[in-house]
């Protein structure tokens, strides 16, 4: 059977695969932020759909549309959208996006009605840990209670850091990431960290303020987890001191999910900043008969966007919405549905837990990704580990490079 991949009223936000009237439609809804962080929203809807053009014709009956969702950055729009694919009889897939707190904050929610939730990005660590009964939450991408540990690793033992000290956002994954870098520290004798928190939409004044308060705590460098927007600020911020008062910043990924490196662009050689990665890049990655023939199949699927692989905006989103996309799409070519989508999202949950055969993705080669979660191994509904996370930096041109893999605290 003959399929093609076209574009359907992105003003409206949905693509799909094109086949015969017979098909079966099967909805993925992506619950993302398309008015802050744009960038990280389409890229993931890139990386998925090249991932389908690869899988389609394998698909025999079904037919896949995409739906866009934009949060907004609220965790209460994400809760509706939750609701309304709840009442969606072609509902299947709950495609999570760039933000942790709806997601940290609606988990019993979330397993407690069946919502088929795969997250390309967000990284709050209680996400995918649910003991109260089935889990139906699959992550691949960073897991904050392992990146902790990439962070902590680098300011230490590279970074030379002396008297860290964090900068956290004030939301449920900032104190996530908190929790998890104190006892990433503590296991090296670091116990005496301390921590500023800041809210979302800080001024650059205000940042400039918390700025100097830290380096009058006597800190020689900062972790920083937080989001683009807020990244922007305080490392413009950061920028406008002398040049012997600008500390480095080690940060979270989350800087990495809208405009940063264009905004920072030039000035990022200036700026002393390295931020956790998965340890894949079509920049910097040696590149190889697979990772080429993907980019070659998305440049086809996005013509008007797509001419370099530096052209990809927020490069993660592709990345692992692709190798997530790939996953679970041969986990559905695999399963046997009933037309019931209710049980159908179940089978497909079982199947995710159960693959039979391998995936080739451009992180790694995934064999068995997931596993039937137990409290003695929480992290079996996480495709990615700690030797998967790496730390990158900005390059002149912004674009993201990813570091030489180092092996961290164990």
């Amino acid at each position: 059977m003959r399929s093609c991949i076209r574009l359907v009223s992105m003003v409206l936000g949905v693509w799909c695969s094109v086949a015969y009237a017979e098909e079966r439609l099967l909805k993925v809804y992506h619950d993302a932020d398309y008015t802050n962080h744009y960038e990280s929203a389409r890229s993931m809807e890139m990386g998925f759909a090249t991932a389908l053009d690869e899988i389609q014709p394998r698909l025999g009956e079904y037919k896949i549309e995409w739906v866009r969702k934009d949060h907004r950055g609220n965790s209460v729009r994400s809760y509706q959208h939750m609701q309304q694919y709840l009442s969606d009889p072609d509902a299947l897939i709950f495609f999570g996006g760039l933000h942790s707190p709806p997601y940290i904050q609606y988990r019993d929610f979330i397993n407690q009605n069946g919502i088929l939730l795969l997250i390309s990005w967000a990284a709050g660590g209680p996400i995918t840990r649910y003991s109260e009964g089935a889990n139906w939450v699959f992550r691949l991408s960073i897991d904050d209670t392992k990146a902790g540990y990439r962070l902590a690793q680098y300011a230490l033992d590279e970074a030379q850091c002396h008297t860290p000290h964090l900068l956290h956002e004030d939301t449920p994954w900032g104190k996530s990431n908190h929790n998890t870098l104190l006892k990433a520290f503590s296991t090296r004798q670091k116990n005496d960290i301390k921590t500023t928190w800041f809210n979302w939409h800080t001024k650059e004044q205000e940042a400039k303020m918390l700025l100097r308060t830290i380096q009058n705590d006597g800190a020689d460098c900062i972790l920083y987890v937080g989001n683009a927007l807020e990244g922007e600020v305080f490392s413009l911020a950061m920028l406008s001191l002398p040049n012997n008062q600008q500390l480095p910043i080690i940060s979270h990924w989350g800087i990495t999910g809208g405009s940063f490196g264009k905004i920072i662009n030039n000035k990022a050689q200036s700026l002393k900043l390295s931020f956790i990665q998965t340890c894949f890049s079509f920049l910097s990655s040696p590149v190889n008969d697979f990772s080429k023939a993907v980019f070659l199949r998305a440049k086809r699927l996005f013509p008007d966007e797509l001419e370099n692989m530096s052209d990809i905006p927020a490069p993660p989103g592709f990345i692992h919405s692709y190798d997530l996309g790939k996953v679970v799409l041969t986990a559905l070519r695999s399963s046997t549905l009933t037309g019931d989508i209710v049980q159908d999202r179940g089978r497909l949950r079982n199947a995710l837990e159960n693959m039979p055969e391998s995936v080739q993705g451009l992180i790694k080669t995934y064999n068995k990704p997931f596993h039937a979660w137990a409290e003695d191994r929480d992290d079996a509904h996480e495709a990615l580990g700690l030797n998967d996370f790496c730390m990158a930096h900005y390059n002149k041109a912004g674009h993201i490079i990813v570091q030489t893999r180092k092996r961290g605290m164990e």
